[in-house]
């Protein structure tokens, strides 16, 4: 790979600074290379390299093409793509993550009037084809992004399938029994992929970890504020879409982080004191003044360290939407928090009453917690699986559930987690709300 400036990509990124302010911008910020290779362009997430089918293309062509990757760069998807590695292990797959990434991409440049070479995968075209949402376009770039995106594709769960009937996020994932692969979100998305002639145009295998870091995400966050700000008021190219795009980077908590501090707050052990017994230092200053006739000190009440094993009650929702993969997740969170902090993990299964109470222990758990019978049928109630659950006295109650019924009274101070596949249309009144949804 040459390390000067492309000179294949010199025209259209000429013509783009001058018809975009914003791209006028951002494109200052990446590295422009020519190289070997079978793809038109593609990125490793700082440089963009453009092989030598680019030529082939129109100048217009080439335009959308230089614009495709500088998106890419801006929206940090590589560094976001070794995040998502990072956070599912095996079980990430870089294909459609990428192809998540082109979708968003493709679509906000054809609401900014930009041409690509067809056909292309296209955001409201791999919802409807994978999902079976008919979004238009303008909504589709507004409500999703690419995390988001990925995290549905691998663990939706089929029309009419059950949980636990997908496997993680592997490629050929969810051919469960009696369910064929190309009825799962990822497949039917790999089937929309090839028709579209997709190819990754994302180099993430070797992407650098420090690449992600918070002083370099800042850094990009200002650019592209301040290049989208520079369209906008323009009226011109992707500034004037720019503020209605989802998948601008913002800084977010993947939920299971956000559930591990939760819980590990909740049963940490707080020593507290005892008017009992006093502290040795009081006993020793009393003692001292019995002995040279003084007043007595005044008294110390000495630490009281917990004795009782802390406690979380988990209650699950047999009537709930979540899949199979993400209960996998969900189970293996709460696990790693009962073994890091010796917490009994006390198991409710519930829908209108407490069906089942396991308590679990040593570290096959998660895997157990998947053979538990859904009968997917029945309503939910949350009365009973709350009462049970506080009369633990548990240091905090999950409750995993879609939340589409009356949550009914608080059981007391107790903390609540209510854990939902999607942030529900109307907050419940007590207890916190984590949405799996990402």
């Amino acid at each position: 790979m040459g390390s000067r400036h492309s000179v294949r990509a010199t025209r259209a990124l000429r013509k783009l600074s001058e018809v975009d302010p914003a791209f006028a911008a951002l494109s200052l910020w990446c590295r422009h290379r020519d190289a070997a290779g079978a793809d038109p362009a593609w990125t490793d997430g700082r440089t963009i390299f453009y092989g030598e089918l680019f030529e082939s293309f129109s100048l217009d062509e080439q335009i959308g093409l230089c614009a495709h990757q500088i998106l890419h760069v801006a929206f940090r998807h590589v560094p976001r793509a070794r995040s998502m590695f990072l956070r599912f292990g095996d079980a990430y797959d870089d294909e459609i993550y990428n192809l998540a990434t082109d979708a968003i991409v493709n679509e906000a440049l054809f609401l900014s009037g930009y041409i690509l070479p067809r056909p292309c995968v296209t955001l409201s075209g791999l919802l409807r084809s994978a999902l079976h949402e008919d979004l238009p376009p303008e909504r589709a770039i507004a409500s999703v992004d690419a995390d988001a995106l990925y995290v549905r594709l691998m663990l939706a769960t089929p029309r009419g399938g059950r949980p636990g009937d997908e496997a993680a996020g592997r490629r050929g994932a969810g051919q469960g029994k009696g369910m064929r692969g190309e009825d799962t979100p990822a497949e039917a998305a790999r089937v929309y992929a090839r028709k579209q002639g997709f190819r990754p145009d994302m180099e993430t295998a070797g992407a650098d970890p420090d690449s992600n870091g918070p002083e370099e995400e800042g850094e990009w966050r200002q650019r592209l504020a301040r290049a989208l700000a520079q369209g906008r008021i323009a009226g011109a190219g992707i500034g004037a879409l720019g503020h209605r795009i989802a998948d601008i980077p913002e800084p977010r908590t993947p939920w299971e982080v956000v559930l591990r501090g939760l819980l590990a707050r909740a049963v940490q052990q707080h020593p507290r004191r005892s008017h009992a017994r006093p502290t040795r230092r009081w006993i020793a200053l009393d003692d001292l003044a019995r002995a040279q006739g003084r007043p007595e000190p005044a008294y110390e009440p000495g630490i009281l360290h917990r004795t009782d094993v802390p406690k979380i009650a988990v209650g699950l929702d047999s009537s709930s939407s979540i899949d199979g993969p993400r209960l996998a997740l969900f189970a293996a969170q709460v696990a790693g928090i009962g073994r890091r902090t010796g917490a009994e993990v006390h198991v409710l299964v519930f829908d209108t009453q407490v069906r089942r109470h396991e308590i679990m222990h040593g570290g096959d758990w998660e895997s157990r917690i998947l053979d538990i019978a859904f009968s997917r049928e029945g309503g939910t109630a949350f009365g009973d699986v709350l009462e049970q659950a506080a009369n633990l006295r548990p240091s905090a109650i999950v409750i995993l559930t879609d939340l589409e019924a009356p949550v009914g009274p608080a059981p007391g101070r107790m903390p609540v987690i209510w854990a939902v596949p999607e942030p529900p249309s109307a907050a419940p009144p007590f207890g916190r709300v984590l949405s799996l949804e990402r």
